[in-house]
């Protein structure tokens, strides 16, 4: 499993991908954060100054995180705060689909026809959780921003 958590390449593909997806998710979300509140008022977890202040702050998290995870910046605490945010993600999923809501997901797009939720979003949600946790438990620097402006 170390040799796992060392492989500068596994490490580099996964932080290329995750840094891309997190950025390309958070896009749409800036540019139409009235969509995104209406998106996590959906849900029915939060009140909606919650759901509106939620989406005002947490696409810049995801855009933040996505780019320092791309560059490999500040790696560590980039890729616990999307794991984090997957696994609050994650549960309000679960609670949606145990509750028969049947809403979009609010995830890549605030279209509400598009990406609705399902037993596939867990899945999903699953593996990017186990992306970003190895990115987190990576010890490969080789390749990051951050390595390199230490030499």
């Amino acid at each position: 499993m170390k040799s796992l958590l060392a492989n500068d390449f596994l490490a580099l593909a996964a932080r290329i991908f995750i840094g891309f997806l997190f950025v390309f998710i958070s896009i749409d979300k800036i540019a139409s954060p009235e969509a995104f509140a209406t998106s996590i008022a959906n849900y029915r977890i939060v009140s909606p100054f919650l759901a509106t202040f939620s989406a005002t702050i947490l696409p810049w998290v995801e855009l933040l995180c996505g780019l320092a995870v791309l560059f490999g910046i500040l790696q560590k605490g980039s890729s616990f705060l999307l794991t984090s945010l997957l696994v609050v993600f994650t549960a309000a999923v679960l609670s949606a689909l145990v509750r028969g809501l049947d809403i979009s997901c609010g995830c890549f797009t605030q279209d509400p026809q598009a990406g609705k939720i399902g037993w596939m979003k867990l899945v999903e949600n699953v593996g990017l959780f186990i992306l970003t946790s190895f990115l987190f438990y990576s010890t490969s620097v080789k390749f990051s921003l951050e390595e390199y402006l230490k030499k």
